[in-house]
């Protein structure tokens, strides 16, 4: 065994130096020093592919945070539905998310869990649905989402009163609000009620509201919430949409637009940043990732877009410190989500020496096993 280690070496030692540091002997993970259970076995079963990248990637970000790093996590798709809030909000309890961009539908479908989770209902074997179910599903109100139901009448109906109420009431007193703080406000007035069988644990845009962790939804119109307040608003004299008008639309101003998310984000940005990296972990892909990992980019070439020294801005500005990704989109040609983290290099949304990881899979799979990791269970 000796000879043959030693073999090794020498074979690792007739490489260039920067394909040496490319390569790990095995067991890479195995001297960690985990103690607390699902950890360890997190870490001394999964060392290859993905599941090593997984691994790689929860220890990367719990070394980050416990040396007062930050991280800024965004999530697509239906992860509220998928009932990713457990982990995500027992993070923001633990101080681990320092900032978070979601799509409007996933914001949303936090708070339809808050208000109906005992109306949801599941079907395992969804792939197999002929075209004539999906239609008995449709007909019954039953919109399917993957492998889990949304109950439209007991948690979008539910909720659209009191958010009307907060419209017509914004309109009345001329103020404006972001997308998102229309539903803080559902929490901050008592406006809702809890299901009995949901826990305000587990929602994680209940625990942002709490723990004032800053939230953008970029592209909010783009949701169940953002299609209805477009109707209530519509002001418009089409010949067959005009007949569908509410009798008092409310006005658009009241909804800041999509420039006021990247307002708040270069804010939150330029002073968190200040005295701590930022590690980006991905969700998905989309919108609610590529418009905050921008942030950089859109500080460096347009705020000192008269600055024409890049070492200078680089001095300014300090960028994202890590880009941790898990999608299932494959790199194909101008795909966001299917781009590689040394492209983003090009963009200035990353330095060179970041630590860049991509995990090609469904994140309702590895993030949990990255926020075990994070949270050292």
């Amino acid at each position: 065994m000796t000879k043959l280690k030693e073999g090794l070496d020498e074979k690792l030692k007739a490489l260039s130096p920067n394909l040496q540091k490319k390569i790990f002997k095995e067991g890479k993970n195995s001297s960690m020093g985990m103690l607390s259970p699902v950890s360890k076995f997190l870490v001394n079963t999964k060392k290859h592919c993905n599941g090593g990248k997984t691994v790689d990637a929860g220890l990367w970000l719990k070394s980050h945070l416990d040396n007062d790093g930050k991280m800024f996590l965004t999530m697509s798709g239906a992860g509220s539905s998928f009932q990713m809030g457990i982990l995500i909000s027992e993070l923001i309890r633990k101080g681990k998310v320092h900032g978070i961009s979601v799509t409007g539908a996933n914001m949303e479908e936090s708070m339809y869990r808050y208000v109906a989770h005992s109306h949801y209902a599941y079907i395992p074997n969804y792939s197999e649905l002929t075209p004539e179910e999906e239609n008995e599903l449709r007909e019954v109100g039953l919109r399917r989402i993957t492998d889990t139901f949304l109950p439209e009448e007991e948690s979008v109906r539910k909720i659209l009163p009191a958010l009307e109420t907060l419209w017509r009431n914004a309109e009345e007193e001329g103020n404006k609000y972001l997308w998102h703080e229309y539903f803080f406000q559902l929490f901050e007035r008592n406006l809702i009620k809890k299901d009995p069988e949901a826990n305000e644990d587990d929602c994680w845009l209940y625990q942002a509201w709490k723990h004032k962790i800053p939230v953008s939804v970029p592209g909010f119109e783009d949701s169940t919430m953002g299609n209805i307040f477009t109707q209530m608003c519509y002001d418009g004299d089409h010949p067959f949409l005009s007949k569908y008008k509410l009798e008092k639309p409310i006005s658009t101003t009241i909804v800041k637009p999509g420039f006021s998310y990247m307002h708040h984000l270069t804010e939150w940005y330029m002073d968190t940043s200040k005295d701590s990296p930022i590690a980006f972990l991905q969700l998905g892909g989309g919108i609610s990732a590529d418009f905050p990992i921008c942030v950089v980019p859109h500080i460096k070439h347009d705020y000192l877009e008269e600055i024409k020294d890049i070492k200078e801005k680089d001095k300014l500005v300090r960028p994202w410190a890590a880009f941790i990704e898990i999608h299932s989109s494959p790199m194909s040609f101008g795909s966001y989500s299917g781009a590689g983290f040394k492209e983003k290099i090009t963009w200035d949304k990353f330095a060179p020496d970041a630590f860049g990881l991509q995990i090609f899979g469904d994140y309702t799979e590895h993030f949990p096993d990255i926020a075990a990791i994070i949270l050292g269970k």
